[in-house]
């Protein structure tokens, strides 16, 4: 009664392991200096539709932090001052309800 050996391996890992980002990474950029995808696939025992996913992700990705434009100091100082007026906009109409409603720093109108 011979049992043959079940496969127990998925791309390297262990059937229940999962690919951490660390190991997708370097699966990518394998990819990206250019080496064929065929051979990475079965290097690292992966189907080729799932490293182009990967890849393709991973170049979305790369596009959208490069359009991102984190740190302009003019964007910046314009969100500061954005928010500045916004708080005097409101100071404002706070002293105008005051006022009308009467408040300690309504003026007493003087009968006509």
């Amino acid at each position: 009664m011979s049992k043959e050996p079940k496969e127990t391996k998925q791309g390297l890992l262990e059937v229940k392991q999962r690919w951490s980002v660390r190991r997708k990474r370097e699966v990518v950029v394998r990819l990206l200096r250019g080496e064929p995808l065929d051979a990475v696939s079965r290097d690292v025992g992966l189907e080729v539709y799932r490293l182009e996913q990967w890849r393709d992700k991973a170049l979305a990705a790369m596009e959208q932090g490069l359009k991102d434009r984190t740190g302009d100091p003019l964007q910046a100082e314009l969100d500061t001052a954005m928010q500045h007026i916004g708080e005097l906009s409101m100071a404002c109409e706070l002293l105008r309800r005051e006022r009308q409603q009467g408040g300690p720093l309504a003026r007493k109108r003087r009968p006509k």
